[in-house]
This record gives C-alpha cells, sequence and structure tokens, in this order.
C-alpha cells in the first residue's frame, strides 16, 4: 500500500519507496552527504533494511522530495519517478515523554537542485502534514555547525537556538508551533494538493 503524496508548488512529497533505495544509496555514499547528515556508509542491502525499518516505524515519516520540474510526463500517485528525486524530508518522534515535539531534517542532495526554494518549501510541508496528522506543537532541528545552508533556512523559517553540543559540533534550534504559526501551516496545507 502506497501512503499519501503531497503535491506544493515547486515539489511533490512522496512515500519513500523500495524504488528509490538504490539512488538514495548512490547519494549517501558522497562524503559532503554523509557529513552533512551525519551519516555511516551503507552498503545497498542496509540500506534496503534501514528502508524498510524507516517505513514500519510509526514514529517516523519520511518523503521523497521530488523536484516537479524533473518529472517526466504527468505525476502518478504511485510511481517513485525516480528521475525526479532530489532528496527526502523526514520526521522522528524520539521523545517518548513528549510525543507532540518533532525532530525535522531535510536533505537536497542533488547539487543542481539547492539553492532553488525547494528545501524550505518540503520542510514548511512536513510540518504542516504533521501539526495536521499527529497533533506536533514544537518542532526541532539539529544541524551541524558547518551547514550554513542548513542553519540559514531553519533560521528564516522562525527556528531560534536552544543548544548547542560542543561534542557533536551541533546546533538545536526549535520552533514551537504557537496559534499563528499552525494557522499558517494549516493555510498552506489546504494549499497543497493531496493524492491519496
Amino acid at each position: 500500500m502506497v501512503g499519501v503524496s503531497l503535491e506544493g508548488e515547486k515539489v511533490i512529497l512522496v512515500p519513500y519507496m523500495k524504488e528509490h533505495v538504490p539512488k538514495y544509496h548512490q547519494w549517501m555514499q558522497d562524503p559532503f552527504l554523509l557529513e552533512t547528515t551525519a551519516s555511516e556508509p551503507l552498503t545497498l542491502e542496509q540500506e534496503y533494511q534501514m528502508h524498510l525499518s524507516w517505513c514500519q516505524d510509526p514514529l517516523k515519516k519520511t518523503f521523497i522530495v521530488l523536484d516537479k520540474d524533473m518529472v517526466e510526463g504527468t505525476f502518478v500517485h504511485g510511481d517513485p519517478h525516480v528521475e525526479a528525486m532530489v532528496g527526502d524530508v523526514n520526521i522522528y518522534m524520539n521523545d517518548l515523554d513528549n510525543l507532540e515535539l518533532a525532530e525535522v531534517e531535510i536533505m537536497i542532495a542533488e547539487p543542481k537542485s539547492r539553492g532553488k526554494g525547494l528545501a524550505k518549501e518540503a520542510v514548511l510541508m512536513m510540518m504542516a502534514y504533521a501539526v495536521e496528522n499527529f497533533g506536533i506543537h514544537v518542532f526541532r532541528a539539529k544541524i551541524g555547525e558547518s551547514n550554513g545552508a542548513s542553519l540559514r533556512l531553519f533560521q528564516k523559517l522562525g527556528f531560534e537556538d536552544i543548544s548547542y553540543s560542543e561534542i557533536f559540533k551541533e546546533v538545536t534550534l526549535e520552533l514551537p508551533v504557537e496559534n499563528a504559526k499552525r494557522e499558517e501551516l494549516l493555510v498552506l496545507t489546504g494549499n497543497l494538493v493531496r493524492h491519496p
């Protein structure tokens, strides 16, 4: 069964499918992406296992980010559209004492797709989805201090620095979803095209 896809102005968020794994695995061989995502290289088999665990974990939600300009032909819900894959966006509800808090991550892996506003739209779409479907009230992002592009993106979205880890060289930012922000995100949700 394929979950929902969300279509915005520039991106389409589709469920992470097994057809996406080989390209995702190829991205995660790049030392720059490994560093900026604080990831370890995996074998292709390990990547398939990771995909399965992400899809089965009710405390995680992952969408693959498609660049609408790269979709060949018409978008078809349920088709992986690997040709248009440019990254992923995730939320993790890791704090079992506060399931209204979600960590949000974005990766635009394709260099030609960076700087086009795709990450901003994907993060806002994911946040809107999380508020509507999971009742999230606080978003958190943990970003390596050397990842200036991501730090700037989250700060522009209203996230504020709350801590710094000297050990991990990582900044933690948070954005509480107060009434005004909640309404803004729900309006955005209303403007998205949902593909069941």
